[in-house]
């Protein structure tokens, strides 16, 4: 090692300016014998001593340019002064000589020196000249030197000798001499008369004294701005100085060997290989564990890369110019992971630095940390993707795509068929359906999608489901039980190149609901039972959702029966409208929607639609529950809004009820609308309970919204009346009625689905059928979340000569003229075979109101195309029913022969009275016969037990 050293320091020595050996300096340091002066870990940078302590090269730096600033800021302000004093003093001699010939040319002097006193007119000029000039004195002198004008007064008059013959003689000067006012900036001016003869002399002084005050006064200005100078380009230095220390650490020669020293020891005593090699490829530098590592020779240094025996790879990458990142390389029986990198950027000497670390064992454990971290991303993965539909098969293929190719090269899934149904499955089935296949060509061996699989005892299959258990068969063409299953199909699936499978089933609460084979065919490694552990934990996962799709699908189909079983089957016969409908259940699950058409008595018809909040099992049983409270109430032939009132009682009643029981979440949220159409009259009378308002299409294309009063929904407990809407309508208007699913949804506001609707039902007419499919093709959206139902009317109306009326006086005499009357009409009608039980009837309804009704008393038949409608209305509201009457009784009978004769009799009320009416039908099978009287039927109905 103290070899290796000896080479490393002698390398180092070659950079300029460094010490090649401890202890002798770089020549003209001089500081070569105080290297064991500093305490120990000196050349620690950390440990540093101070740079004023030591002549470093940050130091001398420093003050070399202090001194320089300094002498530059001297010089600076030199010149400065100079310049102002020089610019000065020119600004003295012009502004002196300006005003000298100015006051000698100014107007009025030739008169003032002509005058018997001169110095009395020109002193005040002078002086007012001498202010705005800022000279110190305006002199005017006479050609033989007598002062006329001085800022003195004492020297008016006096005789003064000076350079003033060049002015004398015509030519204004500039001089600088010690005058009255001391040394002094002058300049003096001819005065010449009419014929340019000098006949005076002006001169204005300005002192020095006062030039050099000017200047004085700038002197704090370049003061300040040579010291701001100053510290300025100090503060330049002193950082410029630490950026250097910096990079220096503040050492002296002593210090840096001994850091070198250390780095010296540091190099060889890692367990890391650290090469150096030249630009021309050759071996500058090889640290102990380099040597060990490459099995260098003892003169590696300073031979060619490629001489020294390495792998050619490796030494390729030696040579080269390029870069390398844990690159792994073989050397002899190791792996080592190779880092190169140019030291262009960190020295003059252009080569690579190389790193080499033995990672064979790393290498082996990194890879199966690899493997465990992408089987825990493939648990991830699995969770987020498998299980997000409710749909078993879904749900299925999920589990196989998930696993390939991630896992293996082959997935199939099989379940049992109660569980496709949503069923619970079967104990101890051997029969699966496959479900799902991932990972194979169209023309793979493996039995299709769709096929059941009667799996051979013996066989891992069948171990899966019996025995509860999972099984990995390395080598499947040496598995005797697994080819036992189908011994051609296995030779084509090991023909395929598929060599190893593992079965587990997929159990879910206890239950195993199928299995799922995972495969590995070509180069894959076999299945171990690490791998296996793993299956299971995957399986595991899917199995919970599968069977959450199997119990949706159950909770699905049950609800869907339900609500089937609920919902009109067929449509009633009746002659006042033609009806088609739709429905839709949401994709989300099974809704609350509903409709129905409830024939009435009177050539009427109620339709009826509704809605309740919800999806599910709830949702379909309520509706049904208030379907069937729909069909009892119109029974009762109610309006539409006592059909309301008496409905939302009855939801309120069912709410406390089941709130009491504890049975489940309420009603509440329901809506209804009540449409009743009179055929006869064209009339139709609507009220809502929350629900949208029907939509009538008119003949002409014409659409509006028939808007009953705004009512809330049925069990809220308002208590709040409904009110009804009406409006007549011409024969072939078609009256639409629909739940909020047709034209709301999250993309669509209720104004522009209402807008939506008007559109599609604007335009010529249709029939009800071609109305509902433009209508769901226009507005249905491609995955609905709600429940539609639409029902579409088209109104007809009654031949009025299909209709008879009377009005009877309160008289039992007119009994028999009403009843002949209608006798007649039926004759006319071809109704002669139900004459006779029509006589009947209208003669006991008609007796009936004239004797306990009141006036107004009103007969009217109607002719409908299956029945025969007689209607006797009074002002009573008293309403007659059935009864037995006794042996002795005189009356009491009416209503059962009534009820004999009619194949539906009833009561309806009105604000004006009541109606009671009796419906015959007008087949050939009409009951009782003729032949059969009354006395005969009354004796029939006094036999106890038959009636």
């Amino acid at each position: 090692m103290s070899g290796n050293s000896g080479r490393f320091r002698r390398w180092l020595s070659r950079a300029p300016g460094r010490s090649a050996v401890p202890g002798v300096d770089p020549a003209g340091s001089g500081t070569g014998d105080r290297q064991d002066e500093g305490p120990a870990g000196a050349g620690d940078p950390r440990h540093v001593r101070p740079s004023l302590t030591t002549r470093s090269v940050a130091r001398e730096v420093f003050l070399l340019q202090l001194v320089l600033v300094v002498l530059l800021v001297a010089a600076a302000v030199v010149a400065l002064v100079v310049q102002a004093r020089r610019d000065t003093m020119t600004d003295a001699r012009h502004r002196t000589l300006a005003a000298a010939e100015s006051f000698a040319h100014s107007w009025g002097l030739q008169e003032a020196l002509n005058s018997d006193d001169p110095t009395a007119k020109l002193q005040p000029l002078a002086e007012a000249a001498r202010k705005a000039s800022g000279v110190d004195a305006l002199i005017v002198y006479k050609l033989d030197g007598i002062t006329l004008t001085h800022s003195d007064p004492r020297q008016i008059g006096k005789h003064v000798i000076g350079p003033y013959a060049e002015a004398a003689r015509g030519k204004p000067f500039t001089r600088t001499f010690e005058g009255a006012l001391g040394l002094s900036v002058i300049s003096a001016a001819p005065v010449k008369d009419s014929s340019g003869k000098v006949v005076a002399l002006v001169a204005a002084p300005v002192t020095v004294e006062k030039v050099q005050k000017s200047v004085n006064r700038q002197l704090p200005l370049f003061l300040g701005t040579a010291v701001v100078a100053l510290a300025l380009a100090g503060g330049g230095a002193g950082l410029v100085s630490r950026r250097l220390r910096r990079q220096t650490h503040g050492l002296g020669p002593a210090e840096m060997t001994r850091m070198y020293e250390h780095h010296d020891a540091v190099l060889h005593a890692v367990r890391e290989g650290v090469l150096i090699v030249g630009r021309d490829g050759r071996l500058l530098l090889a640290n102990d564990e380099a040597r060990r590592l490459l099995d260098l020779p003892a003169d590696a240094e300073g031979r060619h890369v490629g001489d020294l025996g390495l792998d050619q790879r490796t030494a390729e990458l030696l040579a080269s110019d390029r870069s390398a990142t844990d690159e792994v390389h073989l050397a002899q029986d190791r792996l080592l992971a190779v880092n190169k990198r140019s030291t262009s950027p960190y020295g003059a000497h252009h080569g690579s630095v190389v790193t080499l670390r033995d990672t064979t064992e790393l290498r082996w454990l990194s890879g199966r940390a690899e493997v465990a971290r992408e089987r825990l991303r493939l648990l991830y993965d699995a969770g987020v993707r498998i299980g997000s539909t409710l749909n078993v098969v879904r749900t299925a293929e999920e589990l196989a795509q998930v696993a390939v190719p991630r896992f293996a090269d082959i997935v199939t899934v099989e379940l049992l068929d109660p569980v496709l149904k949503g069923e619970e499955p079967a104990v101890g089935g051997t029969e699966l359906r496959r479900t799902a296949i991932a990972g194979l060509a169209p023309d793979h061996p493996l039995y299709p999608v769709g096929a059941l699989l009667r799996f051979v005892p013996g066989t891992p299959v069948t171990a899966g489901v019996d025995q509860v258990r999972s099984m990995v068969e390395p080598d499947l063409a040496g598995s005797s039980a697994w080819r036992s299953q189908d011994p051609e199909r296995a030779r084509r699936i090991l023909d395929h190149g598929v060599h190893s499978l593992a079965v587990v089933p997929l159990r879910a609460r206890g239950v195993v609901l199928g299995l799922v084979d995972f495969w590995r065919s070509g180069d894959s490694p076999p299945f171990d039972d690490e791998d296996l552990s793993f299956a299971e934990e995957l399986a595991g996962r899917a199995a919970v959702g599968i069977d959450n799709a199997r119990r949706y699908t159950r909770e699905r189909t049950m609800a869907m029966t339900l609500q089937r079983s609920l919902m009109p089957r067929g449509l009633p016969d009746q002659d006042a409208l033609e009806v088609a409908h739709r429905y839709l259940p949401a994709k989300a699950g099974v809704g609350g929607d509903w409709f129905d058409v409830i024939p009435l008595p009177g050539a009427r018809v109620a339709l009826v639609v509704g809605d309740v909040v919800g999806h599910g099992l709830h949702a379909a049983a309520t509706m049904g529950r208030l379907r069937i409270a729909v069909h009892n109430f119109s029974a009762l032939d109610l309006s539409p809004d006592e059909l309301l009132g008496h409905l939302d009682e009855l939801v309120t009643h069912i709410d406390v009820q089941d709130e009491d029981a504890e049975e489940g979440p309420a009603i509440t949220g329901a809506t209804c609308l009540y449409v009743v159409y009179d055929s006869v009259s064209g009339r139709v009378t609507a009220a809502t309970a929350g629900h949208l308002p029907p939509a009538v299409a008119h003949p002409d294309g014409r659409v509006e919204f028939l808007d009953p009063p705004v009512s809330p929904p049925l069990g809220l407990g308002t208590g709040l009346p409904f009110e009804t809407a009406e409006l007549s309508l011409p024969e072939g208007s078609r009256l639409v009625l629909y739940t909020d699913g047709l034209v709301e949804n999250r993309s669509r506001d209720l104004d522009a689905g209402l807008e939506a609707l008007r559109a599609a039902l604007t335009g010529p007419d249709r029939t009800p059928e071609d109305t509902c499919a433009t209508v769901m093709q226009s507005l249905l959206p491609a995955r609905s979340t709600d429940d539609v139902a639409l029902l579409v009317a088209r109104t007809r109306r009654l031949d009025p000569a299909h209709v008879a009326e009377w009005d009877v006086p309160r008289d039992p005499a007119a009994v028999g003229p009403v009843r002949n009357a209608c006798v007649r009409q039926l004759g006319d009608w071809g109704l002669q075979h139900i004459a006779y039980g029509t006589e009947l009837i209208l003669s006991e309804l008609i007796t009936n109101a004239i004797r306990y009704g009141a006036e107004p008393i009103h007969v009217r038949l109607l002719h409908t195309r299956g029945a025969l409608i007689s209607e006797v209305s009074d002002g009573s509201s008293t309403s007659p029913h059935i009864r037995q009457a006794k042996a002795t009784d005189e009356d009491g009978r009416g209503l059962f022969l009534v009820a004999q004769f009619a194949e539906h009799w009833g009561t309806r009320y009105s604000p004006r009275g009541k109606t009671i009416w009796a419906a015959q039908a007008l087949g050939p099978d009409v009951r009782p016969s003729e032949e059969e009287s009354p006395e005969q039927l009354l004796s029939r109905w006094e036999h106890v037990g038959e009636w």
